[in-house]
């Protein structure tokens, strides 16, 4: 199994990038499909558009030099979905303790 950093890595190749310019000029008659059984129509009736992941904002922020310096030894290129992931705890935290009070 690849890490995470392997792939990202892979992703800044020559190969990768011929590889995705050969998909894309693939025409879609090119593709095969036969491993994958076709929907039926109760399926597509049920299916509905689905967002996985909520919409990012762009923002500026201030952060302390050996704060960011140490995200980005950790986290490298990620250190941004580090520093939301981290955000993101801490705000579940915290509505989780807004809840509890308030069921007291």
């Amino acid at each position: 199994m690849r890490s995470e950093a392997d792939i990202r890595a892979y992703a800044r190749t020559a190969a990768y990038r011929e590889e995705i310019a050969r998909l894309k000029a693939m025409p879609d008659s090119a593709i095969d499909y036969s491993d994958i059984p076709p929907l039926t129509d109760e399926q597509l009736a049920r299916m509905v558009r689905a967002r996985l992941k909520p919409r990012k904002t762009p923002i500026s922020l201030r952060l302390d030099t050996d704060v960011l310096e140490w995200l980005r030894k950790n986290e490298g290129a990620g250190y941004q979905t580090q520093i939301n992931g981290l955000l993101r705890q801490a705000m579940e935290r915290a509505e989780k303790r807004a809840r509890r009070s308030v069921g007291e």
